[in-house]
């Protein structure tokens, strides 16, 4: 019986806790596959964007390693952007193999 309500115990935590993350804007996500996109900087002052961009990647494989470097700062720098007008994600997962891709907009 204690065995069970640990068991119980412990999925209660990890459902609790899978809503924690958060987001601006969180589109649908699929755990087999998944191509979207969507703000991360929703402020919509309702200005012109920049003229330029820059982009930033990470990849992670069938959640057991990641690597990349796809930081707003990492995006500035390669899109040579001083002030930022807009935040976008792409993320795409196919069977466990999955790209984080940061694209500013700005001059």
């Amino acid at each position: 019986m204690t065995r069970h309500i640990a068991l119980l115990l412990t999925l209660a935590s990890v459902l609790l806790l899978a809503g924690c993350y958060s987001a601006p804007v969180m589109p649908p996500g699929g755990i087999l596959y998944a191509d979207l996109t969507a703000p991360i900087d929703t402020n919509g002052e309702g200005g012109t964007l920049g003229s330029r961009v820059g982009q930033a990647t990470s990849n992670g494989y069938f959640g057991l390693f990641a690597t990349g470097d796809c930081s707003v700062a990492a995006a500035c720098e390669d899109g040579g952007i001083t002030r930022i007008d807009h935040i976008d994600y792409h993320y795409k997962n196919i069977i466990g193999i999955q790209q984080f891709t940061i694209t500013v907009i700005g001059e």
